[in-house]
């Protein structure tokens, strides 16, 4: 075991600079104390519990030798002692680290009952749910850097489900199958483009504060009729939608010449919460199909799919100008290399103007595969795609995004029926959280290289370790769900902890997080290589007023000198007694001897040879800033010469 070294002195009447310099895995402490290296604080701490002087104090030194070598279960023991027999003294920090240290030894109740004390009492992590996002947007990032996770969501039937939109911030519109309506029988194989199920029509779901789809139902008004709708897209002000249907209005369907009805794209209008006006565009006709409407983000433009004349492949990207109420320009085929001899279908484009749509003509994984390319005024740039888990060996498509925050796509990937294995699966960008920060003196606000800071889990387990270069800048990546202890520590400077707490539901958070946390850490003043006192944390000694008489409290600090004389035999000691400048000279020195005296004797009574030991009293001849008479300084300024020494002589 390596020395445990902190740094004080001790001083009268109540100021205290303790430091606590041993960090990591008992790294050397601030100097190198050559012959008196030997000196090991914890066992002397140990020995004055032992002969029976408690304190606070010396129990937290105690649990901070074990802490912050990570020998936690020696640690719960002295923390929990604190807590239990000076609850009046226990810290926020004392009652974390002793329920956090109970738990690593399994004693979980306990440590649950004293973690709520620390939340009772106002302790708490950096939560970086309050942080903003500074990351770019999806595409800009690049997608092929992207992790994803994903889940089916649950309004899903036995069915096909597919095709979901964005309808204001709390609702999504998606295709579905009811079970309880009619299904095709072999007099309706002209209805081309499904398989042999019940027809489809567009349902709204609703989502919750953790973004999941609730209270599925079927949209109300004109929309949904005998045969098949699909794939919606609404306007910013939601009053307007275009939606695909087969070609059906007023009752009436129609087919073409090989009598199969095709599809086409409708307008319909809102009022209150129905839908009606239902419109066919212009730009539909009934020998070719025209479906899966999407806007772009100024509302300008109708993209869509399409095999009419001039397509390139079996379906290809086409849109439309938005002139005005129902004026639309001619179709504009998107062209090569978008479009490809195969089928371009789904387009969506979403707020920073990706156009994202399903290709089988694209290299991909299998079957449709979703891709995406940023809008120009010129056309489109480099077309890119998704690996897993977006894209699959079946058919991804239907994709739809909030690029901050979280998006939808349809999939067969779990079924071996075709089309009637579609579900909707809601993805989100992975949790990835980076903090990062400067390590900093906390009194000049300097950077501090060549520091070591730790990553570790909330059960104090080592997970990633670094050293600081000439920026000072330490990073590590966090999951969400979870807590983690940052620890800094450099030679000459006490350790530093925070806890973080990163977010429980990553789906409702921008990401990636990138937090900022600097770790501003507190010098710790060296203790001159004799000073025994300082070198063992001596707290305060306290006098009653214009007394010399050792008071109870005090006996406690002595205790350490007691033990640190009777275990090592070859020590002699000089104990210097100081004052700070206020009063008269000539009093100062008296009062100094008198206490220097009194601290003598009391070691003499417990039976230290006289040999060992001498005492002086210095007055304030020896000052150790510049608080001398007549300057004007603070309280603390002045506590700093009110000290009392220990120095080890040869």
């Amino acid at each position: 075991m390596k020395t445990f070294k902190t740094i004080i002195c001790l001083m009268f009447f109540g100021f205290s600079l303790v430091s606590v310099s041993q960090v990591g895995k008992l790294e050397k402490a601030n100097l190198k104390y050559d012959k008196y290296d030997y000196i090991d604080a914890r066992q002397i701490y140990l020995k004055v519990v032992e002969n029976g002087y408690k304190s606070s104090e010396i129990y937290r030194k105690l649990g901070d030798t074990y802490y912050f070598n990570s020998e936690y279960s020696g640690a719960a023991k002295w923390y929990y002692n604190l807590i239990k027999e000076f609850p009046d003294d226990a810290t926020t920090t004392d009652y974390f680290r002793a329920a956090q240290c109970l738990k690593s030894i399994n004693q979980l109740e306990e440590s649950k009952k004293l973690m709520d004390v620390y939340k009772s009492k106002g302790g708490k992590a950096i939560a970086l749910s309050f942080y903003k996002n500074v990351a770019d947007t999806l595409f800009k990032k690049g997608v092929q850097d992207k992790l994803f996770e994903i889940e089916k969501v649950a309004i899903n039937t036995e069915f096909s489900d597919f095709g979901p939109t964005f309808y204001g911030d709390s609702l999504i519109v998606f295709t579905s199958s009811d079970s309880s309506l009619n299904t095709f029988d072999n007099n309706s194989v002209d209805l081309s483009g499904w398989d042999n199920q019940p027809f489809l029509d567009l349902y709204q779901a609703k989502l919750d504060g953790k973004l999941t789809l609730t209270n599925s139902e079927a949209l109300k008004g004109d929309i949904n009729s005998p045969y098949h709708e699909s794939t919606a897209v609404f306007t910013k002000d939601g009053k307007t939608m275009y939606f695909t249907r087969n070609n059906y209005l007023d009752g009436k369907k129609k087919r073409d010449k090989e009598h199969v009805v095709r599809l086409k794209i409708y307008s319909a209008k809102k009022t209150g919460d129905t839908w009606g006006e239902v419109k066919e565009l212009p730009f539909n006709n009934d020998s070719y199909s025209v479906g899966h409407p999407a806007l772009s983000p100024n509302e300008d433009r109708l993209y869509f799919a399409s095999d009419m004349p001039g397509s390139i492949g079996m379906s290809d990207i086409w849109y439309v100008k938005i002139l005005g109420d129902d004026i639309f320009s001619n179709p504009v085929n998107m062209g090569e290399p978008m479009n490809t001899i195969a089928r371009e279908t789904f387009p969506f484009v979403s707020a920073e103007n990706n156009l994202y749509f399903s290709s089988e003509g694209h290299a991909g994984m299998g079957g449709l595969d979703i891709f995406v390319t940023k809008l120009t005024d010129e056309g489109h740039e480099e077309i890119a795609t998704f690996g897993e888990p977006i894209n699959s060996a079946k058919d991804d498509f239907s994709f739809i995004i909030k690029e901050d925050r979280i998006g939808y796509f349809a999939s067969n990937r779990d079924g071996d029926k075709g089309s009637v294995s579609d579900d909707i699966y809601q993805i989100w960008e992975r949790c990835e959280i980076t903090i990062e920060g400067p390590v900093l003196d906390e009194a000049t606000k300097e950077i501090i290289p060549n520091a070591e800071v730790v990553l570790l889990d909330i059960n104090y387990n080592e997970l990633n370790r670094v050293v600081t270069g000439a920026d000072a800048i330490f990073s590590f990546v966090l999951e969400c769900n979870k807590q983690y202890i940052i620890r800094a520590q450099k030679e000459g400077y006490n350790p530093k902890e925070e806890i973080v707490e990163t977010p429980k539901d990553s789906k409702s958070m921008k990401m990636p997080i990138m937090l900022k946390i600097p770790m501003s850490l507190k010098p710790s003043d060296p203790c001159p290589p004799e000073d025994l006192g300082c070198r063992l944390t001596l707290q305060p000694i306290y006098f009653d007023f214009d007394k010399s008489d050792i008071r109870p409290d005090a006996e406690i600090e002595l205790a350490k000198i007691l033990t640190a004389l009777n275990e090592y035999p070859q020590l002699k000691i000089h104990i210097e007694s100081h004052t700070d400048s206020r009063g008269k000279d000539a009093y100062n020195l008296k009062l100094s001897e008198r206490r220097a005296q009194s601290t003598l004797q009391w070691l003499y009574s417990k039976g230290v040879a006289k040999n060992r030991l001498s005492a002086k009293g210095y007055g304030e001849t020896q000052l150790i800033n510049q608080c001398s008479n007549g300057e004007e300084c603070t309280e603390e300024e002045h506590q700093l010469n009110r000290r009392s020494m220990f120095i080890i002589r040869e």
